[in-house]
């Protein structure tokens, strides 16, 4: 999984640096102030942020991950927690850099037509954040709030054995999940 994710990121950032228009900028309106938040409430704490959470929790529970925390209500309790706890961080820095760098990290779905495109636009959106006119730069936002979740769950509440290489490997393994599920929502209700 982790030589899997490494690679994901290694093609979207080739084909970040390659070109920065991947998808119809001219198309792109940033949302206003109130919509932002919004968008940043519902990603945290909405319907569909428990149900991943909860979906996370079970699998980590089945595969008893960490073993330390059991296959019992209990463990599935402090899966959810710690999911839960990774979700605030994460949404949390890459809300207030989205709002202090003046960028927005939100998935877009692709404007453009064709395979090629919509994986282009799938794969790159977890690393990319787009600016005020639309244009995509590197997104700082979400890169520091994954990757912040990741090291400070290793180190502050998962067992002993996990430190900050865990944290990174984690949040590596979370921007090429962002990815995979960017590419199925590019192709649903095409």
């Amino acid at each position: 999984m982790k030589k899997y994710s490494v690679c994901i990121l290694a093609i979207a950032a080739i084909a970040v640096i390659g070109n920065m228009s991947v998808s119809g900028q001219s198309a792109y309106v940033r949302p206003d102030a109130e919509k932002r938040f919004k968008r940043y409430a519902s990603d945290t704490v909405g319907p569909f942020a428990w149900v991943g959470i909860a979906a996370a929790s079970g699998v980590s529970t089945a595969a008893n991950e960490p073993e330390e925390w059991g296959k019992s209500a209990k463990g599935f309790g402090k899966r959810v927690a710690s999911n839960f706890g990774r979700r605030v961080i994460r949404n949390t820095v890459t809300y207030g850099l989205d709002e202090a760098l003046k960028l927005d990290s939100n998935f877009y779905r692709s404007e453009k037509r064709g395979f090629g495109n919509l994986v282009k636009n799938a794969l790159i959106s977890p690393i990319t954040a787009r600016k005020p006119d639309g244009k995509r730069t590197i997104g700082i936002p979400r890169l520091v709030g994954t990757y912040t979740a990741g090291v400070i769950s290793s180190e502050a509440w998962y067992p002993e054995r996990y430190n900050w290489k865990d944290g990174l490997r984690s949040g590596t393994i979370t921007l090429g999940t962002n990815a995979l599920f960017n590419l199925v929502k590019e192709f649903i209700k095409r």
